[in-house]
């Protein structure tokens, strides 16, 4: 029996619903697991989720990540 809590699966989240909160890039990075600078690459080329500034720090709302993964997997489906 472990004390530690255990880490959930990040995809996970994104099956049962995401946070009622603004997302960090660290958070997307975790969702979709990939690098940290993967997602700093996807918001310099307009190619990940939305994400938008609040002074000097990046946030994405739940709501449009949700929009962009139906989104592509839409693209995948038809493709």
């Amino acid at each position: 029996m472990s004390t530690a809590r255990e880490k959930p699966d990040p995809r996970a989240t994104l099956r049962a619903g995401l946070p009622d909160r603004y997302l960090t890039p660290d958070d997307i990075a975790e969702i979709f697991e990939v690098p940290l600078e993967t997602v700093y690459q996807w918001r310099k080329k307009c190619t990940g989720p939305p994400g938008f500034r609040i002074g000097k720090y990046v946030r994405y709302d739940p709501a449009d990540v949700r929009a962009y993964v139906d989104q592509r997997k839409a693209v995948d489906t038809a493709a």
